[in-house]
């Protein structure tokens, strides 16, 4: 793969050419996150890229959006539920701090999370957690791709 498709997540996806994309979802796209040191760490893009709000889509379209991020939730808790008796639950967030485009975060939170960070919000793991090699994205977690991907497949619950 030649570009650089985290430069324009929404871009590359568009064009087929995100390789983290799990499906095409009415409003966007469920994508599994570049790190998983919370196995199952998905996010919902907008289809749009100049779309920078919640706000910034017409109602109907919004509904969709919010209806697209429930669904990614409810198939990451069902399928983190099935492959870790510690699944606890999930987070869902809409932010926008540091990508200028409208994206949900889907957090799966787990038993096994250390005592200081379990009942905060995952923004207060230490950095390395996000940039260490280990919980990079990559071939071991086909299977939660997989996983997540038939949830989304099957009925909306």
């Amino acid at each position: 793969m030649t570009e650089d498709w985290r430069k324009d997540r929404i871009g590359s996806a568009l064009r087929g050419r995100n390789p983290t994309v799990l499906r095409r979802l009415p409003a966007g796209f469920a994508v599994i996150g570049d790190v998983q040191f919370l196995p199952g760490y998905c996010v919902l893009l907008v289809d749009d890229p100049a779309v920078r709000r919640l706000s910034g889509l017409p109602r109907s379209r919004r509904l969709a959006f919010l209806s697209d991020m429930d669904r990614l939730g409810e198939a990451v808790e069902r399928a983190c539920g099935r492959l870790d008796p510690a699944f606890r639950r999930v987070n869902l967030e809409i932010l926008g701090n540091k990508d200028d485009f409208l994206h949900a975060h889907v957090w799966p939170r787990y038993a096994w999370e250390s005592a200081d960070l379990v009942g905060r919000p995952v923004w207060s793991y230490p950095r390395e957690r996000w940039t260490d090699e280990r919980y990079a994205l990559g071939p071991r977690h086909d299977a939660l791709r997989q996983a997540i991907g038939e949830e989304l497949d099957g009925p909306a619950v």
